[in-house]
């Protein structure tokens, strides 16, 4: 029989912490299979840490949402945002449930293609639009959403130039009565900023104005602020109708929905406090079914909601390299994964559980990664069981942007795996070695010989 790990006696207050829904906090205990397959057997099969994503809940949130949207409003499609997690075993689960692509870049674009989405199911968005990527989604009939007046001027002229009529759009930015505001992005709907742009597409006869879009924020907690949004772009569809008679087809309210995870500093876990899918689409459709459109006038109602639709359906698995005590006397563990893969620490208390069985004896605890960087935290407070070197632990709700803006910084990416439908393991992407790393690298003829 194994030797048990010794725990020391300790005298504590009891105190159950806050309730949620279910009653008392149950954040702490053991998750030791995904999905029904063991956590330690996929660590040990595609090596520490390890990234696991869930087919079967990608699948799960976005018919959700869909059945949400579609019992409250006629016409609704969405469009995947890739920026959000862009591999490709991701990007086509949602692309086989019915979803459109929504890009923010030339790569991006291209991988949308080659991922089989026909072009004019590409939403093309973002400010930074070359010459080159206008040409080639024109001859592909995607959606472009005109960021400012620079990229409507050459747009035009490049249009004029391959004598050919464009579907575009207009990002708006609006005052929602969330502050600071996003009005970084496109043209202000308060100054007349986005009505002037209007008339300038429509004095050119160049474009085909088709659309209106925004994206009032991230990790948005209040859904009546999609309601303001949503009036806001209907008024102005309503406006352009009258001036033009012509419709606006569609509405595109963007992303930005919340998933459950917990923000730094919230009192209540995310679990409680983050808004359910619903009351997005409440806010949402009862603004534009209650703008004024006539019944057989209504526009479709675009969504490219990312974080809420996968963040739940990734994990982090990962190792413990060793533990200490800091100079005040709190217990400090090591983690092989940090901030690098991380990247989302800096903004939530990411929900972690030991992946084995554990005692009754817990402590609080801040969980370092491997970086040498002092801003390597991976959770500055959590209480946990005293884990020792070579325990494992799961941490939540990891889908979203975690590995888009991932970096090799000190330590390589790691692997990531799927889990399908039928709970069997699919690689999706390698870990990268040192080979990987240096691919793209050219060294000079003069700098390969040294003597030290």
């Amino acid at each position: 029989m194994d030797k048990k790990q010794y725990e020391r006696p300790i005298i504590k207050s009891l105190n159950t912490g806050l309730m949620n829904k279910f009653g008392t906090r149950t954040e702490y205990a053991a998750l030791t299979h995904i999905e029904g397959v063991s956590v330690k057997s996929l660590l040990k099969d595609y090596g520490s840490p390890l990234f696991v994503l869930s087919e079967r809940k990608i699948r799960e949130n976005y018919r959700n949402a869909k059945r949400v949207f579609e019992t409250r409003y006629p016409k609704v499609q969405f469009a995947w945002s890739y920026k959000t997690n862009y591999l490709n075993a991701v990007c086509n689960t949602f692309h086989q449930e019915g979803s459109w692509a929504e890009v923010v870049s030339r790569f991006e674009y291209e991988k949308a293609i080659n991922n089989g989405v026909p072009g004019d199911k590409i939403l093309f968005n973002g400010p930074d639009k070359t010459d080159s990527d206008l040409r080639l989604s024109i001859e592909n009939n995607s959606p472009i959403h005109i960021d400012h007046l620079d990229e409507l001027y050459r747009l035009t002229e490049i249009a004029t130039e391959m004598d050919k009529k464009p579907r575009v759009a207009i990002r708006v930015n609006m005052d929602t009565g969330i502050y600071p505001m996003w009005d970084r992005f496109g043209f202000n709907y308060e100054n007349g900023q986005a009505w002037d742009a209007i008339n300038k597409i429509m004095a050119s006869g160049k474009l085909n104005l088709v659309g209106l879009h925004c994206h009032i924020g991230t990790f948005m907690l209040t859904p009546s602020a999609y309601g303001v949004a949503a009036s806001k772009l209907s008024e102005l569809a309503l406006s352009f109708k009258n001036q033009y008679d012509q419709d606006i087809t569609y509405l595109d309210l963007g992303g930005g929905f919340a998933s459950k995870n917990t923000l730094k500093g919230s009192l209540l876990p995310g679990a409680d406090s983050v808004p359910e899918i619903y009351e997005y689409a409440e806010a949402i459709t009862t603004a534009i079914l209650n703008a004024g459109f006539a019944p057989d006038d209504l526009p479709y109602l675009y969504l490219e909601t990312g974080r809420a639709m996968v963040d739940d359906a990734g994990f982090l698995l990962g190792s413990v390299i060793s533990n200490k005590r800091l100079s005040d006397g709190r217990r400090a563990t090591i983690m092989d994964f940090g901030v690098n893969i991380m990247f989302t620490s800096f903004w939530f208390d990411h929900k972690i559980s030991p992946a084995q069985e554990f005692g009754h004896h817990t402590e609080d605890t801040i969980l370092y990664g491997p970086l040498c960087m002092n801003i390597d935290v991976v959770r500055e407070n959590i209480t946990l069981p005293p884990l020792k070197p070579g325990d494992q632990v799961v941490v939540h709700h990891m889908g979203a942007y975690n590995i888009s803006q991932s970096m090799q910084f000190i330590s390589l990416r790691p692997a990531i795996v799927m889990i399908d439908t039928d709970k069997k393991v699919h690689l999706i992407k390698a870990a990268e070695t040192l080979e990987t790393l240096e691919k793209g690298e050219v060294l000079p003829e003069y700098l390969k010989e040294f003597n030290i």
